[in-house]
C-alpha cells in the first residue's frame, strides 16, 4: 500500500495512473488494429493466412502502424488549477517538469508521462508526487524510527539539552542552539532510551542529568526514538497563498472549511513545533507567520497535542526557552 504526504499527493498521483493505464490500453488496442490477421483469424489448407492480394493498403505488411492517438476523452485537466492550488506553470516546471507538455505539442493535447511520474521520500517510503521536490518534507519528517547519536561535551562540560519525564520514559524538552547535542540531531521530543547503555526507563530528571554528567568528555552515546508523540502534516497553498488554518500563541485555533489543513487532517488544540523542521517552539506568532509565509507552495508542519506540550515545558519560562532553543534550519 502506497503512503502518501497529503491528500494532495495521492489524487494527483492516482490521476497520473488511471492516464498512464489508459493510454496503454488504447496504445494495445491501436496495436491490435494493425495486426494483419488477428491469431483467431482462419488458415487456409496448409496452415497459412490468406493471400494479403485483395487486402486494403492500409493492412499491408509494408506499411507501419501509426502511434496511437491520445484521444482527449481520457486526458484530464491540467494541474495549473487543481484544487485550488496555486499551481503556476513555472511551479511545475521548476518542481515538475514531467507534467509540461513539449512545444511542439497542440495545448488541447494533454500530456503525461508513460511511467507514473512520482518523487519517493525515501525516509518514510511515501510517495509524493507534488510534495516531494520540496525540502521541508524531508526535513519535518516523523519515522518514530530508534538512532544511535554520539556527543560529546562543549566547553562547559555540557551536552546542551533538558530532559522531561513523561509515563515512565525521558524525553527531550530543550535543545541549546550551538551546542553538542543541537549538532548531534536531536529534537524536541525525542524519546531517549539508553545513554552509555544504561536503559533509562522509569528514571528521574534528575537521575538522567546526573548520568550526563558522570559521562566522559568524549563519545556518548545516546539511543533516541524519534519523537514518538509528533506526527507531520503537509499542506498546500490555495490560490490565495493561504493554507487554511490559525494559530494563536503557537496553538492550532482555527481550521477553514475546505482548505488544505482540512483535507489533510489537521486539528485544533495542537502545538506548532515546527515550520519545514525548523523548530519554532518559543518564537512569537509573528516571527512564525512570516516563517509560513515565506514556504513555497508545500509546506510540513510538526505538530503535538497541546496538552502533552504543556507538560514537557512546565517550569520552563517562555523567555528563557527563546533565548537558549535551537531555531536553526536543520540539514537532511
Amino acid at each position: 500500500m502506497s503512503l502518501y504526504p497529503s491528500l494532495e499527493d495521492m489524487l494527483v498521483d492516482k490521476m497520473v495512473q488511471s492516464q498512464n493505464t489508459a493510454i496503454a490500453t488504447a496504445a494495445a488496442q491501436q496495436q491490435q488494429q494493425h495486426l494483419p490477421y488477428p491469431p483467431s483469424a482462419p488458415k487456409d489448407a496448409y496452415g497459412l493466412y490468406p493471400s494479403f492480394a485483395n487486402d486494403t493498403p492500409s493492412t499491408k505488411m509494408d506499411e507501419k502502424p501509426s502511434s496511437p492517438p491520445m484521444a482527449a476523452s481520457i486526458m484530464y485537466p491540467d494541474l495549473y488549477e487543481y484544487m485550488g492550488l496555486e499551481l503556476s506553470k513555472e511551479m511545475i516546471q521548476a518542481n515538475m517538469p514531467q507534467y509540461m507538455a513539449p512545444a511542439h505539442v497542440a495545448p488541447s493535447t494533454a500530456i503525461v508521462p508513460q511511467q507514473s511520474a512520482v518523487a519517493i521520500v525515501s525516509n518514510a517510503n511515501m510517495v509524493a508526487p507534488v510534495s516531494g521536490h520540496f525540502t521541508g518534507l524531508q526535513r519535518a519528517q516523523v519515522t518514530n524510527g530508534i538512532r544511535e547519536l554520539v556527543m560529546c561535551k562543549g566547553v562547559d562540560k555540557k551536552v546542551g539539552l533538558r530532559v522531561q519525564a513523561i509515563n515512565k520514559g525521558i524525553f527531550v524538552c530543550v535543545v541549546v542552539k550551538n551546542s553538542p547535542a543541537a549538532l548531534a540531531g536531536l529534537r524536541f521530543g525525542d524519546q531517549i532510551l539508553q545513554i552509555n547503555g544504561t536503559l533509562v526507563a522509569g528514571f528521574s530528571v534528575d537521575d538522567v542529568h546526573k548520568l550526563l554528567k558522570k559521562s566522559d568528555k568524549n563519545n556518548i552515546s545516546v539511543v533516541v526514538r524519534d519523537r514518538p508523540f509528533e506526527r507531520a502534516i503537509t499542506l498546500h497553498k490555495d490560490s490565495a497563498g493561504s493554507f487554511g488554518f490559525q494559530f494563536n500563541n503557537g496553538t492550532i485555533t482555527a481550521i477553514v472549511k475546505d482548505s488544505s489543513a482540512a483535507r489533510n487532517g489537521l486539528l485544533i488544540d495542537q502545538q506548532l513545533l515546527e515550520v519545514n523542521g525548523q523548530n519554532v517552539i518559543a518564537m512569537k506568532d509573528k516571527e512564525i507567520r512570516e516563517l509560513i509565509s515565506s514556504s513555497d507552495q508545500v509546506m510540513t508542519l510538526t505538530i503535538v497535542p497541546k496538552m502533552i506540550y504543556d507538560v514537557m515545558i512546565k517550569k520552563l519560562s517562555t523567555s528563557w526557552l527563546r533565548g537558549k532553543m535551537d531555531h536553526s534550519v536543520p540539514d537532511f
